[in-house]
């Protein structure tokens, strides 16, 4: 069958021939549909990611779109290595597939739940996010963040403020439901000072998809401004700013800061197959929007080298 295929750690996958697979008990084999280009199959076919260590040659992506046997239209997620969702077909445990709405086309199924799902899992699953709450979303202008902004709202945020260094995707961000931005300058005593003014004004969740020296002083903010009397949920999604911040014990010692993370490990994966299949019945009543590319499988390599492409990559099968 045809495939993208990682030959070699550290290199782009390539575009060939690759066994067929075949279901073992409990499993499924799917005629894959689409199947989306995420930060998280990039890392896993990197070698990079914490979640994966098989060997190569193997093929990349970590969900996808498809048919089972009986003909159902299902999202499916984490196949059996060494197989993967960029291949004409692939095997997955029959629990890891999630039904997809009719009305949803086969590129948004593929596309929104990795992106959306980041968002959803950690309100819902980390916060226990509560109707009527303010979220703030920092590192919005992303794929993710701007799905976490359309996402907060539809599960009822009062207020959603959103936080980035691209202004002009920033501004946008009003048109699906961001209340307030704040621009990340970079000068980080004026950046904390805005941060400030909001959390005065209250914040009960944040969503961090930088980390780095933004989460730091969104954290010091929080603590400065009597918000720590408050708990507040941090919640720590993604590390586009860098793995690591130094942060003061007194932020923590002095506040009613709840710092956590989300990500593969802490939620259990039926709790995020839970949250994918609330998320794509979500999406065509809420209005979910996220920016495809849907190109061939045999553009993989095309695809692949596109790191700054503001629309999620789609690798169509046929």
């Amino acid at each position: 069958m045809k495939a993208a295929i990682v030959r070699e750690i550290g290199i782009s996958p390539v575009y060939g021939e690759f066994e067929e697979p075949t279901a073992a008990a409990g499993e499924v084999r799917v005629e894959v549909a689409a199947s989306s280009l995420s930060n998280l199959t990039r890392g896993r076919a990197s070698g990079a990611h914490y979640s994966f260590a098989a060997k190569p040659p193997f093929i990349p992506g970590v969900d996808g779109v498809g048919r089972v046997d009986t003909g159902e239209r299902i999202y499916f997620f984490m196949p059996r290595a060494p197989f993967g969702g960029m291949a004409e077909r692939t095997v997955v445990k029959s629990d890891h597939t999630v039904p997809i709405p009719d009305a949803l086309d086969d590129a948004t199924a593929a596309a929104l739940p990795n992106a959306g799902m980041a968002s959803w899992i950690a309100l819902v699953e980390r916060a226990k996010f509560v109707v009527g709450e303010t979220v703030l979303v920092n590192g919005a202008t992303g794929i993710p963040g701007r799905l976490a902004v359309q996402i907060a709202k539809h599960l009822g945020a009062k207020r959603v403020i959103a936080t980035g260094r691209n202004t002009m995707a920033l501004a946008e961000l009003a048109t699906v439901g961001a209340d307030a931005t704040i621009p990340l300058t970079g000068d980080w005593d004026a950046d904390q000072k805005a941060f400030e003014q909001h959390f005065a004004a209250g914040v009960d969740v944040v969503l961090d998809f930088l980390w780095g020296q933004s989460a730091r002083h969104l954290l010091g903010a929080a603590a400065n401004t009597g918000q720590g009397e408050v708990p507040l949920r941090f919640v720590h999604i993604g590390g586009a700013s860098g793995p690591e911040i130094s942060l003061p014990g007194s932020v923590l010692r002095s506040s009613a800061i709840q710092l956590m993370g989300s990500g593969l490990g802490s939620v259990a994966i039926e709790r995020i197959l839970v949250s994918i299949r609330e998320l794509l019945a979500a999406a065509v009543p809420a209005g979910l929007q996220i920016a495809t590319l849907v190109l061939a499988l045999e553009e993989v390599e095309r695809g692949w080298s596109d790191t700054a492409s503001m629309q999620r990559i789609v690798f169509r099968m046929n």
